[in-house]
Order: C-alpha cells, then sequence, then structure tokens
C-alpha cells in the first residue's frame, strides 16, 4: 500500500508506505533499563508487590505495575494513553515483556491496593531508595508543602476546598516531604480536598522520619504559614529537629512587629529584627525573626502593616540561633520545592491518574512518587552534571528512533544516530555500570528510638 502527499514548504512529493519493521521512538530507555538492572529494580518489586495473582493467563503485577511506570515516563497522562505502547514491540523487548498490559489491567491492579497494601507496598520500596542515598555531613534540608489535584467528577475523597486555580472545584490535597539537596521524596499522602495544608501534619512526618530512621540526619525542617501550628512546633522541638516556618499574620504578632526597637540594616531596602512572643495555645515563648522590606517600585512577597507605612514584613519562626539573614537566606531555598511539585504535575502528570476509590487513586500517585526518584538516582548513577526535569531527561536521552532486528539469536535495537544513537549513550551506561551505591550509617542499636 502506498499513498503520496505534497511537503509544506518545498512542495517535493513524499511517498508514504507500510513496513514490517517494529521501530520504537524510546530506544533511548535502554539507559534507563540498564540503571534499574544495576539497583536490583526487579527483585525489589517482586519482594514487596502485596497483589498475587492465580490465573495462569495473568500477566504479573510486577510486569504491569512497571508498564504503568514506564507509560508515566514517556509522557502518558491518563490511563488510556498507556494503550499506546501495547503495539511498541521493540519497547516490550526491552521491558523483557511477552505481553504488555493493557489500560484496565492496569486499573484493576491498582484496584486491589486497599490502605494496608498501600502502605506496606511503599514504605518497603522508599527504605530500599533510602539505602542508596548519599550522606551530607550537615544533614538534610526537609521541606514541607502541599498542593491541589483538581478532580472532575465524584471520586472518594474529592472534596471542595482551597482550590486557587479552579474556585468551588472538587480536589485532592496531597501533603510531601522532600529532602532538598538530593530532590528525593521523602513521603507523600494523597488527602481529602476539604483538608487544610497543616492537617495531620505531626503524625505524617512521624511516619517519614520512621522512614528514614537514624541513616540519615535532619539538619532543618522547612515549611511555610499552612504549617504554623503550635502542636506542630512543639513536636519538632520533642525531636530536636531545627525549623524554620512561616509565621502567620495574627493580630498580636502584627502588633509587635512595629515596636522593634532594633533593626539592622542589610542595605538600603532590607532591615532585620526579632522578638519572642508566647501565642494562645502555646506553651513557651518562641523566636520570631522578622524582615522588613522598603517599599520599591517592585512586586514584595512581604505584608503591609497598616500602622507602619512603606515597608512590607516577613516573619519566621524558628528555633535555630541562626542571624535573621541566615535564617532567611536559608529559608528561601525551601522555594525549590515548588520545582519538585511543578514537576509532578507538568511532566510526570501526578495529578492526572484518579480512580473512584481513594486509595486506588493514591497506590497510583505514590507509584509517581517512586518513578520520580528513580529518575533522580539515575542522573546521580548516570554521572548527569547537574539536576535535570523529567521532561528534559524523556526528549533529550530516552527519545531515540530505534528499529528491532535479531543476529542470530540474539534481538538486537537498532539505535537512530540522527537522535545521538548509542554514541551519546554510552557513556551514560559506563557510568551505569560503574555505578558505586553511596554507604549509609547503618541503625545503631545503642541509639534510643524516637520519641512518640
Amino acid at each position: 500500500m502506498q499513498r503520496e502527499f505534497t511537503a509544506i514548504f518545498n512542495r517535493n512529493k513524499v511517498l508514504l508506505e507500510d513496513t514490517e519493521r517494529v521501530a520504537s521512538p524510546y530506544g533511548g530507555l535502554a539507559v534507563f533499563m540498564e540503571f534499574l538492572n544495576k539497583i536490583g529494580y526487579r527483585d525489589a518489586i517482586r519482594r514487596h508487590m502485596p497483589v498475587r495473582l492465580t490465573s495462569r493467563n495473568a500477566i504479573e503485577p510486577e510486569e504491569t505495575f512497571t508498564a504503568f511506570l514506564i507509560s508515566v515516563l514517556v509522557g502518558a497522562r491518563r490511563f488510556a494513553h498507556a494503550g499506546l505502547l501495547r503495539f511498541d514491540r521493540a519497547l516490550h523487548s526491552l521491558l523483557g515483556m511477552g505481553r504488555f498490559p493493557t489500560d484496565d489491567t492496569i486499573r484493576n491492579l491498582f484496584k486491589r491496593f486497599s490502605q494496608g497494601k498501600v502502605t506496606k507496598f511503599y514504605e518497603g520500596l522508599t527504605r530500599w531508595q533510602i539505602e542508596r542515598l548519599p550522606e551530607h555531613e550537615e544533614g538534610y534540608s526537609l521541606d514541607l508543602d502541599s498542593t491541589v489535584f483538581t478532580r472532575y467528577g465524584r471520586q472518594e475523597g474529592a472534596l471542595k476546598g482551597y482550590n486557587p486555580q479552579k474556585l468551588g472545584r472538587p480536589s485532592h490535597h496531597p501533603l510531601l516531604a522532600v529532602l532538598a539537596e538530593e530532590h528525593f521524596i521523602l513521603h507523600g499522602w494523597l488527602r481529602s480536598g476539604n483538608c487544610s495544608s497543616g492537617r495531620g501534619v505531626s503524625e505524617f512526618l512521624s511516619e517519614a522520619l520512621a522512614l528514614l530512621g537514624y541513616n540519615l540526619k535532619i539538619r532543618m525542617v522547612r515549611a511555610d504559614s499552612g504549617f504554623f501550628d503550635g502542636k506542630f512546633l512543639t513536636f519538632l522541638e520533642e525531636r530536636d529537629l531545627p525549623y524554620v516556618v512561616v509565621a502567620k499574620m495574627t493580630q498580636r504578632i502584627k502588633g509587635a512587629a512595629p515596636y522593634i526597637r532594633e533593626w539592622r540594616q542589610l542595605d538600603s531596602t532590607f532591615s532585620v529584627g526579632e522578638f519572642s512572643v508566647k501565642l494562645q495555645g502555646w506553651n513557651r515563648e518562641r523566636r520570631i525573626v522578622v524582615i522588613r522590606e522598603l517599599i520599591e517600585d517592585k512586586p514584595s512577597k512581604g505584608r503591609k502593616l497598616i500602622n507602619l507605612p512603606g515597608y512590607t514584613f516577613r516573619m519566621f519562626v524558628t528555633s535555630t540561633a541562626l542571624s535573621p539573614e541566615q535564617v532567611w537566606c536559608d529559608y528561601n531555598r525551601r522555594a525549590d520545592v515548588e520545582n519538585r511539585i511543578g514537576e509532578l504535575k507538568h511532566d510526570l502528570a501526578a495529578d492526572g491518574f484518579c480512580m473512584k476509590k481513594f486509595y486506588e487513586t493514591e497506590a497510583a500517585f505514590r507509584c509517581i512518587l517512586l518513578l520520580f526518584n528513580l529518575l533522580g538516582e539515575f542522573q546521580r548513577a548516570a554521572g548527569l552534571q547537574g539536576y535535570q526535569r523529567p521532561a528534559t531527561l524523556r526528549t533529550q536521552i530516552f527519545l531515540c528512533g530505534a528499529i528491532l532486528g535479531c543476529a542470530g539469536r540474539n534481538l538486537v535495537l537498532y539505535m537512530s544516530s540522527a537522535w545521538g544513537g548509542l554514541k551519546q549513550r554510552i557513556p551514560l551506561f559506563d557510568n551505569i555500570m560503574a555505578y558505586v551505591f553511596p554507604a549509609s550509617p547503618k541503625l545503631h542499636p545503642d541509639i534510643p528510638p524516637a520519641p512518640t
């Protein structure tokens, strides 16, 4: 069969024909598959997978799970998009799958996940990933944040709440804990849309710290004003976790800031000061650091106080002895967590896979968090310079035209030189093969358990 069409600009005639050769646009995924082999991905998934099937014709749950993970990696934004990969036999050869599951098969797998299975499965995989995190001498910065997943339909937990983009629409309100230095999502909860940012944060952080154990040290917990709560601050202090949290502009705090007697000038625009205050419901006084900014013809993130015109203010509650400007600079680095959330939503479509039941949706959501962490470790193993977002990895490494062939009994994947081919990816293969897992300090038997 043949078809002819005319090119747009030079008006040349182009012939279209069918071919029986097996082609794929994802030949570059061979690098990622080599990485998964290196870290023992298959054995880890099989070891922790809580779903078992008895039918001889069923596709193994770990294969179905991996099919979903790879579908998201190559750009799927809905379950139905995974069906496009069913015809990519070259990709199937990279995965070693005889059959690629349909989108219904993937949904049916997640339908088997209850709350207990979600917790057991992903806690085991998170600990497996933490074992290979590099140690930082000063410790990790743990950033807390939440986001909004808008929903269209009647799904469990999709309730009306804070939704700045789609006012009045039902949503889910996930909560995330991110280790900033390695762009690693330590823990994630999918919550109902009517939750406030800080709802359940103490319990959430308890689970996150239990995952971390004593393997790695936390140098600072950073959070925005949604987590400004006396019970949460007490929780951090009981565990000796230093923190910087944006202070809410309560009447008591707003009234105290203008009467700070000592302001230290940083430059012509910014000054710093501090005071201590015990708010209602607090069990002690806490230090409040204040950043005062002179109003100019540029946007400011500070808040105006009526009784002190001409300035905006930013305030932080902290348990540290750092100078006010150091507290400010440290918190400003927390802004990078917004990039991680943007990558989850825009690059990996974390908000695009929703099912009727709540824990089925959470199982798919946590799978995407797992993929995000795998991509972070892939970059360390492949020796990439600087952090690259998932969409960049997809376009620069994983996308590569390839044709499946054979040489004797061996399968051969011919990678297109026009896409960089094998030559461009050989250094990545070499780095992955030479990758040495970081040695994290193990749990010391003499260290007492964390307080509960």
